[in-house]
């Protein structure tokens, strides 16, 4: 499940996926109906990717959880969001059981498992874990590196 590009605005609905970024913010489409806006710099955007939930013990991350919930539902919807707070504290037990009860609300709750059943309307969730790629920093910093040496040399060159 890849969260890498997907986009949650403050104060609007639904679940955006990142399509283009522009000098003034960049252009999103709804995973909801299709539409695409332009979202500036000022906005409140959250990246699921970089979402956690509180644990007892540490912070896991949404790709996670919700990788949990696709395999309790084999892929399937997950509860519906518009349920009662005590059946959504419950479902959410038996997906991440050791959540910190004292810092992930409700109001939590009902928004993982909209997302949930958004992105698996979609067809975007997987119960499977993704391959780790390797990455390689130090290299591409050196080749960055190099190039940009001959080009110094030569714009002093001209001078």
């Amino acid at each position: 499940m890849n969260l890498e590009k997907i986009l949650a605005i403050s104060g609007k609905p639904g679940l955006y996926a990142l399509k283009v970024q522009t000098r003034s913010g960049f252009v999103a489409e709804s995973l909801l109906d299709g539409k695409k806006i332009t979202v500036g710099l000022k906005s409140n955007v959250s990246l699921l990717s970089e979402i956690s939930m509180y644990t007892q013990s540490e912070e896991k991350p949404l790709a996670e959880v919700m990788r949990n919930i696709a395999v309790k539902e084999d892929n399937g919807p997950a509860l519906s969001h518009k349920e009662e707070n005590a059946k959504l504290v419950a479902y959410f037990k038996e997906i991440l059981p050791d959540y910190d009860q004292d810092r992930v609300y409700p109001s939590d709750i009902k928004k993982v498992l909209n997302w949930y059943n958004m992105l698996q309307a979609k067809g975007m969730v997987s119960k499977e874990a993704p391959v780790a790629e390797k990455k390689e920093e130090a290299p591409e910093a050196e080749v960055v590196a190099e190039v940009k040496t001959p080009a110094k040399k030569a714009k002093a060159e001209k001078e």
